[in-house]
């Protein structure tokens, strides 16, 4: 089992900054893809950024590409979203979830066993 915990959100004006982290425990994320999602009100969850084991490739949404950039430490078992030139669109739960896989990214909710709590991130105008 992996139980991982989001932190990091809150409320930022746009063109703002924000870093999440998700901290995990219970099992080494070393065996793992990572991916961070968002549930807007009203919304379906969305794939937002997807990292692989060895942090070699990324994967983005085209909505943050070139504004968000996902990170990995294996040692501290932690990943983290930086979230840059926010927009109120981007205004959400974000969600760090792990994927049973090491070499690819996917994008569907349900290639993910593993889901942290989420954080809310509002962005104002």
């Amino acid at each position: 089992q992996v139980q991982l915990v989001d932190s990091g959100g809150g409320l930022v004006q746009a063109g703002g900054s924000l870093r999440l982290s998700c901290a995990a425990s219970g099992r080494t994320l070393i065996s793992y893809t990572m991916g961070w999602f968002r549930q807007a009100p009203g919304k379906e969850r969305e794939f937002v950024a997807g990292i692989t084991w060895s942090g070699g490739f990324k994967y983005y949404v085209d909505s943050v590409k070139g504004r968000f950039t996902i990170s990995r430490e294996n040692a501290k078992n932690t990943v983290y979203l930086e979230m840059n030139k926010l927009k109120p669109e981007d205004t959400a739960v974000y969600y760090c979830a792990a994927a049973p896989v090491t070499n690819w990214v996917p994008a569907r909710l349900n290639e993910y066993h593993y889901w942290g709590q989420g954080t809310q991130v509002t962005v104002s105008s």
